[in-house]
């Protein structure tokens, strides 16, 4: 049938910085209110959709619908607005970008720098930081100000297109897997465990939506959904890929704040071979996922792990995704989901 590519954009494109899920969160509910026993926000912005398993041990299944963005800090006198960032930022993707500032109505804009021609020589040779940059509206301060105000958000402004057997766009670090997770949701009519899809806030600040979660469910296991890194371009070193486009779905053995845990790796290297799922290792040295909270945040910890999807380009306007990986992803989680109870689980 393939994938719902439609669907898949209007995830990616809809704006959610850290802390202002509100717009992606009201699509995520559209979609998923048929689709659970029971669906259910907290006082952060966590949405909650309840399955009824066969088991009553409790599985968390975590996918951020938050993406990197940045705050307004302050509007000069000609009206240019100086940022904030959410979440991490390589400052060179900035260059030549367009973006929406959402305040009393959503305003384009394009980030700007210093021109390249009356840059001293040093100053060519740099690096470039955040603070060299500000965004233009292309109004002065007394309209900008009648709709925008300090402490608004600012996301990224670029839609979805297939590019050969893949999907590029903003977001699709997590999107991907807010998508992922909603047709896993549509799928499952009667999962091993009472399961606890979770569509978390704020990962991309510090994992805070997911560590809310998890003390408020207490899950015996936990599987966290997000995007890894993918350097199989020109100039990458065999051992800095991390991953590779269409080489399957990733199974997470370890990043900077969680080791997997081992019964969980393989259990999901057993299931995605039993039903012929085209896998690769995920090992990730730098960076972090919501897996670190759902495997700590509750007494005793969970037997956590991590389905990754691999994406080039990530935390730019050009992420890319294939599309084959992100099939792989749905289904790894659904026959995990169906299957939990079914593995030995002691140590």
């Amino acid at each position: 049938m393939g994938l719902n590519i439609k669907l898949l954009a209007k995830i990616c494109e809809a704006p959610g910085a850290p802390g202002f899920e509100d717009r992606i969160r009201e699509l995520i509910l559209k979609e998923i209110k048929a689709c659970a026993d029971e669906i259910t926000l907290d006082n952060m912005g966590n949405i909650t959709a309840f399955k009824r398993g066969i088991s009553k041990k409790k599985v968390m299944i975590a996918a951020h619908m938050d993406e990197i963005g940045f705050m307004v800090t302050h509007i000069d006198d000609q009206g240019f607005i100086r940022f904030h960032t959410l979440g991490g930022f390589d400052p060179k993707t900035l260059t030549s970008q367009r973006v929406l500032v959402h305040g009393k109505k959503d305003l384009i804009g394009v980030m700007g720098s210093k021109p390249i021609h009356i840059m001293s020589p040093d100053e060519r040779n740099k690096a470039p930081k955040i603070t060299d940059y500000f965004i233009d509206l292309g109004m002065p301060k007394s309209e900008v100000e009648k709709f925008i105000s300090i402490g608004d958000p600012i996301t990224r402004e670029r839609g979805l297109i297939e590019m050969g057997e893949c999907v590029n766009c903003k977001s699709i670090d997590n999107r991907v897997s807010v998508f992922i997770l909603i047709e896993v949701l549509k799928q499952l009519k009667k999962p091993a465990c009472d399961t606890y899809a979770v569509f978390t806030v704020q990962e991309e600040i510090g994992v805070r939506g997911a560590n809310v979660a998890t003390l408020a469910i207490q899950p015996d296991f936990g599987i966290a959904l997000d995007t890894t890194i993918a350097f199989d371009t020109p100039g990458a070193a065999a051992h800095e890929k991390v991953t590779t486009l269409g080489e399957g779905v990733a199974i997470k053995i370890m990043d900077a704040s969680t080791i997997c845990d081992p019964r969980m790796v393989d259990f999901l290297k057993t299931v995605a071979t039993n039903k012929k799922i085209t896998w690769q290792p995920e090992i990730l040295t730098a960076g972090g996922t919501d897996t670190s909270g759902i495997q700590r945040m509750t007494a005793g910890g969970s037997i956590a792990g991590a389905i990754s999807i691999p994406t080039r380009h990530i935390h730019s306007v050009i992420e890319m995704a294939h599309k084959s990986d992100i099939q792989g992803a749905i289904d790894l989680l659904f026959h995990s989901l169906t299957n939990l109870t079914k593995h030995k689980w002691d140590r």
